[in-house]
């Protein structure tokens, strides 16, 4: 026969599962990811001693300014992210708590995301080698185009690709920088038609640039929001949505005049 509880030692009983069950939510992983402001490249000059872009067929120029590409580092496929990671980042401004499937393919193991990674940078620096051609008027048969940046994957360089190509053969036209000797970031895809496309941890992005010298960030027209949120002081931001865009917002910066949108 089972003796009766007092009201203390019923909480006290009741207690031991309630805390055992917060502890292990405390400590469960969660399909979340944490991501930082990563490193930049600047995609005119050299990444571990490798220029990142080289150009034969064609007469190239010497660039003063630079242009940044931009990540985000986040915490790996397999990483245990627990409820204390969640709150312990949530509301820092230089971290950001992500849903695990919008930074890694759902379902792939190490492997096959690196291998998913690599394909995608692949893709882009074509889409941005084409972009660039198309858009200077030279054929691919004849100029050919290299693009090289270590432990990067992904496709949200390709702006900053096509804009280094760009500089490297035509600069602003008339012989000038397209950067006007400013250190320009940025982020966004670009499909070979010259379309930019938006892309993840834009806010974490514009930290990034700011951290490394950058006063202007090219920014998909469709994520100026996300950029304005957290924006670093000093840091000007420019939104694109074509090559075009990119490239007359540049020169209107350079030359001081013409129009120059803002988010």
């Amino acid at each position: 026969m089972l003796s009766r509880l007092t009201r203390p030692q019923a909480v006290a009983v009741c207690a031991v599962p309630v805390v055992a069950l917060l502890a292990t939510a405390a400590f469960a992983p969660l399909p979340f990811t944490v991501a930082q402001p990563g490193m930049t490249a600047n995609v005119l000059g050299e990444n571990h001693g490798t220029p990142v872009i080289t150009i034969s067929g064609a007469t190239t120029r010497k660039t003063s300014g630079q242009l940044r590409m931009t990540t985000i580092e986040a915490t790996g496929p397999d990483a245990r992210v627990s409820v204390g990671d969640v709150f312990d980042n949530w509301f820092r401004t230089d971290r950001a708590v992500m849903p695990r499937d919008a930074v890694y393919p759902s379902g792939g193991d190490l492997k096959e995301i690196e291998k998913h990674n690599t394909a995608q940078m692949r893709q882009s620096q074509d889409a941005a080698t084409r972009a660039a051609l198309t858009y200077l008027h030279l054929s691919a048969d004849k100029v050919k185009v290299t693009l090289r940046l270590a432990d990067v994957g992904g496709p949200s360089a390709g702006l900053l690709f096509t804009l280094g190509i760009v500089d490297k053969l035509d600069g602003d036209g008339s012989g000038g920088d397209l950067t006007g000797g400013r250190t320009i970031a940025g982020t966004g895809t670009i499909d070979a038609a010259g379309k930019v496309g938006a892309v993840g941890g834009v806010a974490l992005k514009t930290q990034a640039a700011r951290r490394d010298g950058a006063g202007v960030f090219l920014v998909p027209r469709a994520e100026c929001a996300d950029a304005t949120s957290n924006l670093p002081k000093g840091l000007r931001l420019v939104p694109v949505t074509t090559l075009q865009s990119a490239v007359d917002s540049l020169v209107a910066l350079e030359k001081g005049k013409g129009p120059v949108p803002s988010c």
